[in-house]
Formats: structure tokens, C-alpha cells, sequence
């Protein structure tokens, strides 16, 4: 059975509003001699598909949200971009971003046009700026590759989304099938050049239908696109304040309790104990999950996401200590897909929450040779010169490299039996003792626990559990969300400049002098 794909037209009505749509194009100027071949393919293309040229451009509402939109017909030569194609889809990007509205791509298309020859394959360069430049403006830009996307397209505008989501089964690949048989006489590899192909090498971030790509871009723009009016932000945060101190006037019997280092840790690796993902499913809302690196990489261990903590928007970066356990321990491509996060988060300007539960990164082989110590260093460069508002959350366990290089935020919160340490206490008590014997001791001389690590200027504030994350999840996730939204509106407030500087003198000071006192309600 032949699958029926929507064409440009279709596509659009199945993902604006509806009768939202208003077209941005002008008539195209014919790059071809009049009476010439390419002059009649033209005419018969135009004839045949009702289209004037391989793309449309315009506006619409998603979600009741205005957004640019650009899509190829691939009926129309095959969807190929010549130089009256290009100059109406970088007239679009720049009015786009004259105007301050997200841009949606949606390309189906064989590449550039090839009778239009070299001329029409350095348009490329052209489209590609002008989507840079929109992204360099802090303007989301979601592409949908559908079937096909190939060539020159694919090479260019097509892979620069901050979100990339696919049309299931779409033919996406540099080169296309036929054109390798064509020049090397044997076929390509089966299956290698399909959207579900690219999303398990983390290439792009969902395999979707039209319907459901609409769904997920309408939640992507809720965060990409939040309110961030200091008025607004300011109110927010004094309301969090009040409720909080108004929780400790009504609740004053439930305290969190002081326990030695070992039963913390003991603690933070129950097998029940809420992780990153049911932070996100209980106390988030938005949740937009980023599938890998975008260059072919990924990570099951490494979370990446978009997210809302109430009215505050963020780039999410967890590690998934169960996915760890059950997959493999978090590895170079984690900390690219972390990476990737961390840049996403600068370009866009968006607030980035790092959550650390992990038991260590990976110690193989394959870590060695893919670059762990390099990778671990890094982020942490990334992180601690990040020009975003950053906030850390400290939600179990916290041991190595792994750990450290989600760590230099801005702001770092910790549950109340998280804890950082080197090493597993069982390996530091191997390394000093040859056993893992002695590991308790360790975990108390060491200062892992939440209290030593606020005491020492590490930590700013303990998340409670009460008694335990394990008997309240629903609870904690919704304390931890609540925090996290509170920080995150306090740092959205400061200016760039000053942030940076106060999160450097923070880390500068780090073991030189006690640590100033904060103060703050929450």
C-alpha cells in the first residue's frame, strides 16, 4: 500500500490554526530563457501541481501563536531549490526575524535544482546565513523533515533546527539512493537513510506525523517562547515566597531530619527513589524531549529536554540514574548531548537546569577513546562561562566527573540525601584501604552530604524530603519544581553581565573564605 503524504498545502492547514494562513509570496521572476526546455518544465510543473515555484512561504497561528512558515512542494521538480526558490525562502527568514517570529521549515526535497547548475547550489550559502542570523537573534527555528529530503537541502537548512522532527518512513540522506547506484553500481544500504534510522543515531528529535508535529511544536514554542518581563517575573517570585513561608506556619511539625553520610547515600540509591523523569512528569509542564546530539549521537543515560517549572522556562539536562543502570554508564556522548543543551540554552537565552543522579561515568574502553576526561572538561568550561542563567540540582547521587560536570551553575539546590563526592565512597575506601569496607568513614571525613556541601559554599539550599523522596514523590517533585522556578526567576532578573561575574567569584572563592549568606525565603 502507498502511504499518501500531504503536500505543502496540506501540511500547512494540518499544523496552523485553522484559516490562519496568510501567504508571503510574490510572484517569481522565470530564471529560464524563454522557449527553452527548462522554460517548458517550468510551465508544465506549474500546470501540472498549481504551484508557481518548489516553495511557499507565509504566516500563521499555532496555537494562537503567530510563526513564520516555510515549506517545499516536492511535486514541483522535486521539491529542488533554484535562485528564485532561494530568494523566497531567505525573504521569508529575514522577515521572520524582522519581526521577531519563530520559524517553522518543513523541507521535501531532491536538493538544488540542477538546471540551474552551480548557481543554484551556492543558494545554500544564502539560505544558511539568513537562518543563522535569525537563530543568532535568539528566534526558535523547528524543522519537520518530510519524505524525501536530500542533497543540498538536507546539507543546509535542513539540519539547523534548534528541534528537528521527521516524517515517519521519510527518505532523509545526503546523497540519494539512486544517485549512489547511479555512481558506484551497487545500491545503497537498506534502511539507512529513513527517519527512524536517524533518530536512533540521535540526528533528529522525533519521528512524528504531521498532527503530532503540530502537538509537539505547540508545546516546544510554549517554552522557546515564554514571557520573560521582569514585571511579571518579579510578582511570580514574591508569590512563591508567600506560599512557602505560609507551608512553614502551617506545617512547623515536618522538619527534615539530619542523618549520618552513609544513610544518605544509602537512601539516594533506592530503586524507588523519583529521578529525572518523574520530576519532569510531576512537577513540569511543556516537557519537549531532544533526542541526542544532533550529530549522530546519543546517550540513553543523558536526558535532554524543554520544560516549564510553572510560569519559568528552561533547558532540562538530567542524568537518568535508572537508564544508567540498565543501559550503561554515562559516557562521552552524554556529555555531547549535555553540550548540546548548554549551547541551545545560550542561543535562545533560555534558563538551563542541570540535574545530577548519576553513579559515576562510564570507565571502558570505548570512554577512553571517545574522549570522557575531555568531554568532562568541556562542560564544565561551557557551563561555568555559559551565558544563560544556569541552576544545578543536586537529586541523588553525585560521584565523579560525571557529577562535576554538570555542576558550576549559577544557583545549586540539593535534595536532602543528594551528596557529591570523587569517587563512590566504595572506591575512595579501595583506593586508601584495598577494601570497600571502610566506605561509611570515608563519606563522613570526605563532607558528601547536603549539609557539608551548603556548609562548605558548594550547595546554596537543601531541597527537604520528608521523610524520604521514596514515601512522597508526587510532593518532592512538586517542592523540587517549586524551588526550581523561584531560582530561576531570581537569576532571569539579573543582567547577563552581572551573573557571570558573581558565578565566577563564586567558584574563585571556593575553599578561600567562608561563604557569604544568602538569606533568601525559600
Amino acid at each position: 500500500m502507498t502511504l499518501v503524504r500531504p503536500d505543502a498545502n496540506t501540511l500547512i492547514r494540518t499544523v496552523l490554526d485553522s484559516g490562519s494562513w496568510k501567504s508571503w509570496d510574490e510572484p517569481t521572476v522565470d530564471p529560464a530563457p524563454p522557449g527553452s526546455p527548462y522554460a517548458e518544465e517550468l510551465a508544465s510543473a506549474r500546470a501540472r501541481t498549481g504551484y508557481d515555484e518548489s516553495v511557499v512561504t507565509g504566516e500563521g497561528l499555532l496555537g494562537g501563536r503567530r510563526v513564520a512558515v516555510m515549506a517545499c512542494e516536492f511535486s514541483f521538480l522535486a521539491g529542488s531549490i533554484g535562485v528564485a526558490a532561494a530568494e523566497r525562502l531567505v525573504r521569508a527568514v529575514e522577515r521572520a526575524t524582522a519581526e521577531g517570529l519563530p520559524l517553522l521549515a518543513a523541507p521535501a526535497s531532491g536538493g538544488t535544482r540542477m538546471q540551474e547548475g552551480a548557481l543554484a547550489f551556492v543558494q545554500m550559502i544564502k539560505i544558511s546565513a539568513a537562518v543563522s542570523a535569525h537563530r543568532a537573534a535568539g528566534l526558535p527555528y523547528i524543522v519537520y523533515l518530510r519524505h524525501p529530503t536530500t542533497g543540498g537541502v538536507f546539507a543546509s537548512w535542513g539540519s539547523l533546527g534548534h528541534l528537528t522532527a521527521a516524517e515517519p518512513g521519510a527518505l532523509i540522506g545526503f546523497l540519494g539512493p539512486r544517485v549512489f547506484e547511479s555512481l558506484y553500481g551497487y545500491p545503497f544500504p537498506p534502511d539507512v537513510q529513513v527517519a527512524e534510522n536517524l533518530f536512533k543515531h540521535g540526528l533528529v528529535d522525533a519521528v512524528v506525523s504531521a498532527e503530532n508535529a503540530r502537538a509537539i511544536a505547540i508545546r516546544a514554542l510554549a517554552v522557546l517562547c515564554a514571557p520573560r518581563e521582569a514585571k511579571e517575573l518579579r510578582s511570580r517570585r514574591e508569590e512563591l515566597a508567600r506560599r512557602e513561608e505560609l507551608a512553614r506556619r502551617h506545617e512547623p511539625e515536618e522538619r527534615p531530619v539530619a542523618v549520618e553520610a552513609w544513610e544518605a547515600i544509602s537512601r539516594s540509591r533506592r530503586d524507588d527513589r523519583p529521578g529525572v523523569r518523574a520530576l519532569l512528569k510531576l512537577g513540569a509542564s511543556d516537557v519537549t524531549p531532544l533526542n541526542g546530539t544532533g550529530v549522530g549521537e546519543n546517550d540513553p543515560g543523558l536526558l535532554l529536554a524543554l520544560a516549564r517549572f510553572g510560569t519559568a522556562p528552561a533547558v532540562v539536562l538530567g542524568q537518568d540514574r535508572r537508564r544508567q543502570r540498565t543501559g550503561r554508564q554515562l559516557g562521552p556522548a552524554g556529555l555531547r548531548v549535555a553540550r548540546r543543551g548548554m549551547h541551545l540554552a545560550a542561543e535562545l537565552g533560555l534558563p538551563l537546569v542541570t540535574v545530577i543522579d548519576t553513579a559515576g561515568a562510564s570507565l571502558s574502553k570505548a570512554a577512553e577513546e571517545g574522549g570522557l576526561a575531555a568531554e568532562i572538561a568541556r562542560s564544565l568550561a561551557d557551563m561555568v562561562m555559559l551565558d544563560a542563567p544556569t541552576v544545578c540540582l543536586l537529586l541523588g547521587e553525585g560521584a565523579g566527573g560525571a557529577a562535576l560536570a554538570l555542576l558550576p551553575a549559577d544557583r545549586v539546590l540539593c535534595a536532602q540525601y543528594g551528596w557529591l563526592s570523587p569517587l563512590p565512597p566504595e572506591g575512595a575506601s579501595a583506593i586508601l584501604y584495598r577494601t570497600i569496607d571502610f566506605a561509611p568513614e570515608i563519606a563522613k571525613t570526605q563532607g558528601v552530604r547536603a549539609q557539608d556541601l551548603k556548609r562548605d559554599g558548594i550547595v546554596d539550599r537543601i531541597i527537604p524530603e520528608l521523610p524520604d523522596a521514596a514515601y512522597e514523590p508526587r510532593a518532592f517533585c512538586e517542592r523540587v519544581a517549586r524551588t526550581l522556578e523561584y531560582e530561576i526567576i531570581g537569576l532571569m532578573e539579573r543582567a547577563p553581565e552581572d551573573r557571570l561575574a558573581t558565578r565566577l567569584a563564586r567558584y574563585r572563592r571556593l575553599g578561600a573564605a567562608p561563604p557569604a549568606a544568602e538569606g533568601d525565603p525559600l
